[in-house]
């Protein structure tokens, strides 16, 4: 059994450097991509859990509005003069205050 493995071992000198490298690859992954994006997430989760009555949000279709009522999983958002919708809370992508600062 021992001689098999030593075979084994000898046909594949490499299979260390190789499992380094995998590891390395792994963990810039980590670093430089799921880390941020996570951080990202949570911070947009944060942003919507604390939106109130009267904020200046975007929608993702690009849709300007001021927040009139809150629901659990939806908003009313008055768009121009009596004009309002009912959105996903999903969909707002960002404050924007922040945007003209």
């Amino acid at each position: 059994m021992i001689n098999f493995l030593q075979a084994a071992a000898a046909q594949q000198p490499g299979m260390g450097s190789f499992w380094i490298m995998m590891l390395l690859m792994v963990a810039v992954m980590y670093f430089f991509m799921w880390r941020p994006e996570s951080k990202r997430r949570k911070e947009m989760a944060n942003f919507r859990a604390n939106l109130k009555k009267g904020d200046k949000i975007i929608t993702a279709g690009g849709i300007y509005g001021v927040v009139k009522e809150i629901k659990e999983t939806t908003l009313l958002i008055e768009v121009d003069g009596n004009v309002t919708l009912r959105i996903d809370k999903n969909m707002v992508v960002a404050d924007n205050s922040q945007l003209q600062k």
